[in-house]
């Protein structure tokens, strides 16, 4: 709850102290020295040279340049000068406007700002204050950083504004508000009616925000005071939530119950706290249930969120098509050459293998890119996209899983990028529910959209697929799945999974990136799974550990 003291008098706060410390530098023989923190005036930083205060400052900013401006910036922002703390950053307009709305709509008083060690151009630091809202009030206190560049024209060093500046959680168009929260509180409980806190499941966070967007005002809840951060319109457009940053009084919470399994749950967490950037889900594949999903990074639900490029996972859509179309059977001869060239465009193997005389069994099992690239001439543009909607029931935008979902993007490309789409790059974009969920339509033989929360709690409509696999196509889609994890290039990770099984690695090149994102799409029994971890290689080394070890939790 909150304090319901009134704060009666408001204590005068000294300038920002960066590191805690007040320091001097010392100039050239006949300058002197001056101060960078505490009394020094913004003159103090300039050369006393006429000639070269006519001149444009270039060249990387020096540890003065960087302190100084870092100075001004806080102690006029703890001041609550907010005029002159704008002024010395790069974007005077937005940065007024946010730090107006500081005072104004979170209602921040007291603020204490204390700097950290400085690297290079960047100045973590620290935050404490007051929010006052009639009675209540609360401590406040984060962290943050800001970053100096030099000014277009004269090159002075100034604070490169951004609204995570403020605060971290906020981005462009974004606000804090204080006040009495649009939307009540949820209580989320696991498929078993146990309470889902970030404090047994660190991933989740994103997720209960989500289902408190969707469900607070209709679970029967009460809304508290809180300060939240409102989500602008490109925030919303990225489908991000409102977030509470900190409670004055607490609501009282409705309930809203998930698909979540506790014991699947907390082992997600475990698996992705151990790789950076990666990220989870498990399916019931009969049913569509989300059962675990969880990410490494707090910051962006990449499980049910992420717009990745899923590599040769993708390949199971494919393969499936290529037989429904009669261009591929398990046991027939198939090309795997080393080259194959389409639109233009050179296609290669992993270290420019080939298999000779090979059947699309093996050329699947070895992820042979060549082998489907060699269909590209025999296909329409819209062969895949088609294949993808009517089938796995993807790139429709109409998932409603309980919260905020990318539901895949699988675009009509011709030349080469619809060769690349073939294989999982090009304009083919996926994340680990959309790839979780393929592994389930193979596993069930029908598509069943994934969900969160069961329709049943606000009447939603699942998405569908209009059709399903030939039992022919199907048969030999699980067998070449099946043959991937004990023999080919899933084996390795699958070699302690019992059981029905069928599993596909992917590696996904990224621009820019020297290791590629490691995929696996998989299933066993009634549970499938698909993870991705980012910049860390092969997905049978990387992802595959991840997914094999919950599959081994259940069947």
């Amino acid at each position: 709850m909150g304090n319901r003291k009134r704060v009666a008098e408001r204590r005068k706060t000294p300038p920002a102290v960066l590191g805690g410390v007040i320091a001097v530098v010392v100039g050239g023989a006949g300058l002197g020295a001056y101060a960078l923190f505490g009394g020094g005036g913004e003159d103090d930083t300039r050369t006393s040279s006429a000639q070269q205060a006519k001149e444009a400052r270039t060249g990387p900013l020096s540890a003065a340049e960087v302190t100084a401006a870092a100075d001004r910036f806080l102690t006029a922002w703890q001041q609550g000068k907010v005029s002159e703390a704008a002024e010395a950053t790069d974007d005077p307009e937005a940065a007024t406007a946010l730090l107006t709305g500081y005072t104004k709509d979170a209602r921040v008083e007291d603020v204490t700002l204390t700097a950290g060690a400085r690297t290079g151009d960047k100045v973590p630091f620290s935050v404490k204050g007051t929010v006052a809202y009639g009675d209540f009030t609360e401590p406040l206190a984060y962290d943050s950083a800001l970053t100096v560049v030099r000014r277009d024209g004269d090159g002075e060093p100034q604070v490169a504004w951004a609204p995570s500046v403020v605060h971290p959680d906020l981005k462009a168009g974004d606000r804090l508000v204080t006040g009495e929260a649009g939307t009540p509180p949820v209580k989320a409980l696991d498929r078993d009616g146990g309470e889902l806190t970030t404090a047994t499941y660190p991933s989740i966070g994103l997720i209960l925000d989500g289902l408190r967007e969707k469900y607070g005002k209709t679970a029967g809840g009460e809304a508290g005071i809180e300060l939240r951060v409102v989500r602008g319109k490109e925030s919303k457009k990225a489908e991000a939530s409102d977030k509470t940053v900190l409670e004055l009084s607490k609501g009282t919470p409705g309930t809203v119950r998930t698909t979540l399994d506790p014991a699947l749950q907390a082992a997600a967490e475990e698996q992705v706290a151990k790789k950076a950037k990666s990220s989870v889900v498990v399916l019931r594949a009969s049913t569509g249930e989300i059962l675990a999903a969880a990410n490494a990074s707090r910051g962006f639900n990449t499980a049910f969120q992420g717009s990745l490029a899923p590599g040769s996972t993708m390949k199971v859509l494919t393969a499936s098509m290529l037989i429904e179309k009669g261009l591929a059977s398990i046991d027939e001869k198939h090309p795997c050459p080393k080259y194959f060239s389409y639109g233009g465009w050179k296609f290669q193997n992993l270290d420019k293998f080939d298999i000779k005389g090979g059947t699309f069994r093996d050329s699947f099992g070895a992820s042979c890119n060549t082998a489907f690239i060699s269909q590209a001439p025999e296909l329409a543009d819209d062969d895949l996209t088609k294949h993808a909607q009517q089938v796995f029931g993807l790139a429709k935008n109409d998932w409603q899983i309980g919260v905020s979902s990318f539901d895949g993007a699988v675009p009509v490309q011709k030349d080469a990028p619809m060769a690349a789409s073939l294989i999982g790059q090009g304009g083919v974009r996926m994340n680990p529910l959309n790839m979780a969920s393929v592994s389930a339509t193979v596993k069930a033989g029908v598509f069943h959209q994934p969900y969160l929360v069961s329709p049943e709690v606000d009447n939603r409509e699942l998405a569908t697929a209009s059709r399903t696999m030939s039992p022919e196509t199907l048969s030999q889609l699980r067998e070449l799945m099946s043959y991937t994890a004990t023999s080919g290039t899933a084996a390795t990770a699958m070699a302690g999974v019992s059981g029905d099984k069928g599993a596909k690695t992917g590696s996904a090149e990224v621009d820019g990136q020297k290791k590629p994102n490691g995929w696996f799409t998989a299933y066993r029994g009634d549970l499938a799974a698909a993870g991705v971890v980012q910049s860390a290689g092969h997905g049978g080394k990387t992802a595959g550990p991840i997914v094999a070890s919950l599959l081994k939790l259940g069947g």
